[in-house]
C-alpha cells in the first residue's frame, strides 16, 4: 500500500492479502483494523469509503494488516474486545474471551441477582478478569473474588476492573486455582472456566489460538479435565451449603466431566448448551458432608 490510496482500496488489496494468507473473513478483518486505527465505528468506513488516507495512516495500518496476515488474533493487534457488552483490554498473557463464555457469566450473574443479602462470588481463573468484572457490573449488590496464576494476568484484570468502575467490589488473589483464598472465605458462587484442551488436541488447533494464547490457559492435561478434577475436589469447602458451582466445558469433554463431580458427591443440576447446541456448562451444587464444618459457615 501506498499513501493517496482510497479507503475503500485500501480495504480491497488489505483484504485480498488476508485472504491468501488463510485468514478467515479477511475483509472483516481488515475493516475492523482500520477502523480502530482511525478511531471510528467500523460501520463509518462505509460513509468514508472515497476519502483518501494519508501517507502516515497507510504506513500505520500496513504493519497491523501484516501481523494479521502471520494469524495473529484481532483482538491482541488491537488490545481490546468486547464482552457481554463491556470493553476490556487484552494482551498475549490471557486468553481471549468466546462467546460461550458469555453463556457462562449471564447464568452467573442471574444467580447473583436472585440472591438474599449480600451474595459472593469467586471466579477461578480470572484471566483478563472478564467474567468477575462482569459478574460485579450486573450484581452490583454482590462481592467478588478472583483468583489466577499468573501475575500478568492479574495485573491487566486490575486495570479493567478500574477501568469498568467496578475495582471497589473486586478483590484479586494470586496462586494455584484455589490455593490462593485467603482462609475463612465461603461464596455463594464459584465459577470457573478453566484450561480443558487435551494436551495433544492444541497442536491441531488454528494458529490464532495454538500459536498465540497462552498454553496454561488452554492446556487441560493429557485427557482435558485434570482441572475439573481438582475442582471437584476442593471447591466444595468454599461453597455456602446453598452455594453452586459453575464451570465451562469442552463439548468433548463434558460427560466425563459430569462424571466426575458426581463420583466426588455433587449434584450436578444441569448441563447447559451454547449457541450451537452443545453441552457448555455445568452447573453443580456441593455435597452434603456434615463430617465437613468448612462449608457450615
Amino acid at each position: 500500500m501506498n499513501g493517496g490510496i482510497r479507503v475503500l482500496e485500501a480495504i480491497q488489496r488489505g483484504a485480498d492479502f488476508l485472504a491468501r494468507k488463510g485468514v478467515a473473513a479477511p475483509r472483516l478483518q481488515v475493516e475492523l483494523l482500520l477502523a480502530h486505527l482511525l478511531g471510528m465505528p467500523r460501520m463509518k468506513l462505509y460513509l468514508s469509503f472515497e476519502r483518501v488516507l494519508t501517507a502516515a495512516e497507510v504506513d500505520a495500518l500496513r504493519p497491523l494488516v501484516l501481523r494479521r496476515g502471520q494469524r495473529e488474533p484481532l483482538q491482541y493487534i488491537v488490545g481490546s474486545t468486547s464482552f457481554c457488552g463491556l470493553e476490556l483490554a487484552l494482551n498475549r498473557h490471557v486468553l481471549i474471551p468466546r462467546p460461550e463464555t458469555e453463556l457462562l457469566a449471564e447464568r452467573a450473574w442471574t444467580f447473583l441477582q436472585k440472591a438474599a443479602g449480600t451474595p459472593s462470588a469467586l471466579d477461578v481463573g480470572a484471566g483478563s478478569g472478564c467474567v468477575a468484572i462482569v459478574l460485579a457490573h450486573h450484581a452490583p449488590l454482590a462481592q467478588i473474588h478472583a483468583t489466577d496464576s499468573s501475575a500478568e494476568a492479574l495485573a491487566l484484570a486490575r486495570r479493567n476492573a478500574q477501568s469498568n468502575q467496578v475495582s471497589d467490589r473486586l478483590q484479586f488473589y494470586q496462586g494455584d486455582l484455589l490455593a490462593a483464598v485467603p482462609a475463612g472465605l465461603r461464596f455463594d458462587l464459584i465459577v470457573s472456566n478453566p484450561p480443558y484442551i487435551p494436551t495433544a488436541r492444541i497442536a491441531t488447533l488454528e494458529a490464532e489460538v495454538r500459536d498465540y494464547e497462552p498454553r496454561h490457559a488452554l492446556d487441560g492435561g493429557a485427557d482435558g479435565l485434570d482441572f475439573y478434577r481438582r475442582l471437584a475436589l476442593e471447591a466444595g469447602a468454599f461453597l455456602r451449603p446453598a452455594g453452586r458451582l459453575m464451570v465451562e466445558l469442552d463439548d468433548e469433554g463434558a460427560e466425563a466431566a459430569r462424571q466426575i463431580f458426581e463420583r466426588e458427591s455433587w449434584g450436578v443440576e444441569a448441563v447447559e448448551a451454547d449457541y450451537n447446541r452443545r453441552p457448555r456448562i455445568l452447573i453443580a451444587r456441593p455435597a452434603a458432608r456434615p463430617h465437613d464444618g468448612a462449608g457450615q459457615t
